[in-house]
């Protein structure tokens, strides 16, 4: 025999005691590597260690033209190197202060897990207090789906069965007891002995703390969790394969830069052609073979290709050109390799990982503020694709707020309270069967620990001045039955003092299956009329629970094989509780369906009471049918074939069992479909873990949460459809962070693969090309990257999850604007090589003559331009598809932040001197004149795109 006692629990005084002498209830967090050590990763890059010794030999022989060859520059042959130098170190800098910047986004994660509530008893009453908060002699309560926060040890249990394979690896849940005769000698840890980080799965209890923290055994063996962004998912998969694409791209023309170069040096002559054999097995190599070979074996061949190269170029110069200094062919050669180097670092987007990284951090943060806390990184992008939502009714749909609507008990005609017996079993049955209790801490307003909808019923206790712990604490309760969804009732077994020497047993669950076990009514209603109330309520979607009660003596036989089994059980009456749907939800459901969204209700309800949620949220209507609706045993007899076919028409699974929802997410993904799940029960983690985005709520179990991927804090279904929206516009900020850069990469590596074979100097020196990567890359990833969600974006249909990034409008864009600016730039390459250019307006009476190279003024106004006109162009890529003004500047002050820091570092560049000998830069910079002519002409890209943008409105 149990029996519930009165626990008074800790005093705040005791609390603050305790956690002085024993600590808090936090796991001190395995120590992570050094901000230098961080720092230093970012040289681990290959082409960064390239471009490092390129700097070095660079540097190297800036000291012998000083030193050696008494260079008319002066110190100014210091000025190149220095700023290869600066250029690498500004990169890695500022690569390595925004991955700092995503790791503080996404340490919130790490604390979601201590801040989750707790009930535990303090002060003599049930209140909830965050699990960090746990301290050594605090009294817990632990219901089926908790997660244990403490080690303890058991003052009740009932039925009580502990998962505690993260501790031991057993997958069979482990039995838990206070009862010496039930322990178990063989267990891995004591019967009555409960342990962090483990779960209920069926039952409940009290257990007081004797561990927190790092003493307890999940303490003893904690490693910090990490941020798990790793999962590869359709999104990282196609950036991966695109990432891939452009090395490979950037490598041939690295190697055609390499040949034309030297090529132009000999003088185009034929012998000098057989570079190129070399040459083209190599690059060959690096893009067909190099992932399969060991690092050894990759250094063995690149330092074959060096030797092989410059032993070919020394032999062809003593041959060709006897009388040049061979120092001229080392510059030019060195020079060749670190422009074939940053090309390819220009051309590979390194941004865009940190674009995807800043954008999913950027989404976190600003989801938890739309009530979506996100747990797996992924699942941000992930929700963009989502084709269907299978959401729970109760929670999700309604408010959560049961409380009791009506009643009909039948032994109470006034349906109120009083001293007759029936009044007292009915009050003792509502009290003792129940596992939900209430916080007092606001006497006026007690709040509902546990089960919401029995919650309800001890309100209504409550409100009829009735308390139930004091009813607790004066029965002896002798054996339970937990509810679970398969029976769909729960009974308890006591002594009670209402009928001396008698025990009593008390049923509570779905009206119809308690009304089956039992022999008579109070009051001897029909059936036919409690059958009509019961359709009444269910018509107004409210839930309805049956009571019933039989006295017995001792020796009755009352549970077998896990039900009730007695046979003079009275039904005592139904109670109609309601739970209104959320304001908000017809909306967000209407949004999700214009969104091309399916959604599809999943409950534990009748037909009648989800067709009912159904049509007031807008899901259900005149046109359905009985295609569009199923109950639990209907749909489990359905085979795999069958209700694949069928799966599409669904809207209703009603009478839903613990795994329907499971087998529905399953059979959805073999239809090709993005299933998205909300679940708040232990019994949901399946089809959570199962889906491609889990959605647990707030007020969830642990175990939901655990195998969810989102946390829905309110419930509320609005805040998935935020969700979808957030995930939709992330993946069109990433697309826009490609079209630039990949844009960018187009004028760039044609350009300068123009200037290699055209013989004259690179148009864009290292140093310059190293500050292009810098703005164009990350700067751009940064400043798209943080653009706000756009409600557009649920006007659209789901993206087909298989589909390339890179649809067909940014390949045109891509092609033809980079098309356009790498001619446009090639143009004037070839203007300022075959004229003296001073100012820009010579332009206007130009003359073409003889090849006669490019001045240090020409290089630099040719710099400018590129960056300039890509600088106007970055307004265009933000507002790609978005059917706005390239202008639009609501919600975007990083952006604007970061287009501020590329301009004023273009112009510091080109006119500060210091800044000038570090990137190649004319002494003096360029004229005014010359700024306004740049600026205009260039942001003629915007205002012609601004242009077509008004005509396309009008003509809506």
């Amino acid at each position: 025999m149990v029996q519930k006692k009165h626990y008074e629990g800790l005093t705040d005084t005791e609390v603050l005691k305790s956690r002085e002498q024993y600590g808090a209830n936090v796991l001190t967090p395995k120590e992570k590597i050094s901000l230098w050590g961080q720092f230093l990763e970012k040289f681990e890059d290959p082409l960064i260690i390239v471009l490092l010794i390129a700097g070095f030999l660079s540097i190297c022989i800036s000291f012998w033209e000083y030193w050696g060859l008494h260079n008319e520059d002066g110190a100014a042959v210091f000025f190149e190197p220095i700023g290869i130098f600066i250029a690498i170190f500004l990169a890695t800098g500022i690569a390595f202060f925004f991955e700092l910047k995503a790791d503080k986004e996404f340490s919130v994660l790490n604390q979601v897990n201590d801040e989750e509530e707790v009930e535990v008893i303090r002060n003599g009453i049930t209140t909830t207090v965050a699990k960090k908060d746990i301290v050594v002699g605090d009294i817990v309560i632990i219901n089926t789906g908790a997660e244990i926060p403490a080690d303890g040890r058991l003052l009740e249990a009932i039925s009580l069965y502990v998962d505690e394979s993260t501790l031991n690896g057993e997958s069979v849940p482990a039995h838990k007891s206070t009862n010496e005769e039930e322990f178990e000698k063989d267990a891995s840890y004591a019967t009555n002995q409960v342990l962090r980080g483990t779960k209920v799965m069926e039952g409940h209890g009290f257990f007081v703390v004797e561990a927190v923290g790092d003493q307890t055994e999940n303490g003893k063996v904690f490693e910090a969790a990490q941020i798990d962004d790793s999962v590869k998912t359709p999104l990282s998969e196609q950036l991966d394969g695109l990432s891939v694409l452009i090395t490979k791209i950037s490598y041939i023309f690295a190697g055609f830069i390499i040949i034309g170069r030297l090529i132009v040096f000999f003088h185009w002559k034929p012998i000098v052609w057989t570079l190129a054999i070399p040459t083209i097995i190599f690059f060959w190599l690096v893009i067909k073979k190099f992932n399969r070979w060991k690092w050894y074996v990759k250094t063995i061949i690149t330092v074959a290709y060096f030797c092989i190269l410059i032993c070919s170029v020394i032999v062809l110069h003593d041959y060709l050109l006897p009388d040049k200094s061979m120092s001229g062919l080392f510059a030019h050669l060195l020079n060749t390799m670190m422009i074939a180097v940053t090309l390819i670092v220009v051309a590979v987007p390194e941004g865009l990982p940190m674009a995807v990284t800043l954008s999913l951090a950027y989404s976190m943060r600003r989801m938890m503020r739309t009530n979506n806390l996100v747990r797996k990184m992924h699942a941000c992008e992930t929700m963009g694709a989502t084709t269907v939502i299978c959401t729970d009714k109760t929670g999700t749909l309604t408010q959560n707020q049961m409380r009791v609507y009506q009643t009909q008990f039948y032994g109470l005609p006034n349906q109120t309270l009083n001293e007759n017996l029936t009044s007292h079993l009915l009050e003792e049955g509502i009290a003792v069967n129940s596992t939900a209790s209430l916080d007092y801490t606001d006497a006026s307003n007690p709040k509902v620990l546990g089960n919401p909808t029995e919650g309800a019923l001890l309100l209504w206790l409550h409100e009829h001045h009735v308390s139930y712990q004091e009813i607790r604490e004066e029965v002896h309760i002798v054996e339970e039955l937990p509810f679970t969804t398969e029976r769909k009732y729960m009974a308890v077994l006591v002594m009670s003092a209402l009928v001396e020497g008698k025990q009593i047993l008390y049923v509570k669950g779905a009206p119809e299956i308690v009304y089956g076990l039992c022999k008579q009514t109070e009051g001897n209603v029909p059936k036919e009329v409690i059958e009509r109330q019961l359709e009444g309520y269910q018509e107004q979607a409210m839930r309805t629970l049956g009571f019933a009660y039989q006295i017995l003596d001792d020796n009755t036989n009352v549970f077998k094989e896990g039900f009730v089994v007695t046979d003079n059980l009275t039904f005592m009456g139904i109670v109609a509780i309601s739970d209104p749907v959320r304001s908000d939800v017809p909306g967000a459901v209407a949004e999700c369906m214009k969104a091309g969204i399916d959604v599809k209700i999943v409950t534990g309800d009748t037909s009648r009471t989800a067709k009912e949620i159904g049509r007031q949220i807008g899901l259900w209507t005149s046109h359905d049918n009985e295609r569009n609706i199923i109950t639990g045993p209907e749909f489990a007899a359905l085979s795999d074939g069958e209700l694949d076919k069928r799966v599409a028409d669904l809207k209703i699974i009603s009478r839903a069992r613990p795994l329907d929802k499971k087998r529905l997410v399953e059979s959805l993904q073999r239809c090709n479909e993005v299933v998205a799940v909300t679940g708040d029960g232990t019994n949901d983690a399946p089809a959570l873990q199962a889906a491609h985005v889990g959605l647990s709520m707030g007020d969830g179990t642990s175990v939901a949460k655990d195998a969810s991927d989102i946390t829905i804090i309110d419930n509320s279904f609005s805040s998935i459809g935020k969700a979808v929206m957030w995930g939709r516009s992330l993946y069109q900020n990433i697309q826009r962070f490609l079209l630039f850069q990949l844009t960018v990469n187009v004028a760039a590596c044609f350009l300068v693969l123009a200037g290699a074979f055209m013989g004259t100097e690179s148009p864009l020196t290292v140093t310059q090309m190293l500050w292009v990567n810098l703005i164009m890359d990350t700067f751009a990833a940064m400043a798209l990257a943080s653009l706000p969600p756009s409600e557009k974006v649920m006007k659209d249909k789901p993206r087909d999850r298989n589909a390339f990034i890179i649809n067909r409008s940014m390949g045109w864009n891509i092609i033809g604007v980079g098309g356009f600016f790498f001619l446009l730039l090639f143009a004037l390459l070839y203007i300022f090589e075959h004229s003296n250019i001073t100012t820009l307006k010579d332009i206007l009476h130009l003359k073409l003559g003889e090849e006669n190279g490019l001045s240090p003024y020409e290089l630099t106004l040719l710099f400018t331009i590129f960056v300039m006109t890509h600088f106007f162009y970055l307004f265009n890529a933000r507002a790609f598809e978005t059917g706005r003004s390239a202008l639009h500047f609501k919600g975007c002050r990083g952006l604007l932040f970061i287009i501020s820091i590329i301009f004023i570092g273009q112009i510091a560049m080109v006119e500060i001197p210091i800044l000038q000998n570090f990137f190649n830069i004319v002494k003096g910079g360029l004229s005014l004149e010359d700024w306004i002519i740049i600026l205009t002409a260039s942001s003629m890209v915007l205002w012609i795109r601004e242009a077509w943008h008004l005509l396309k409105t009008l003509n809506r």
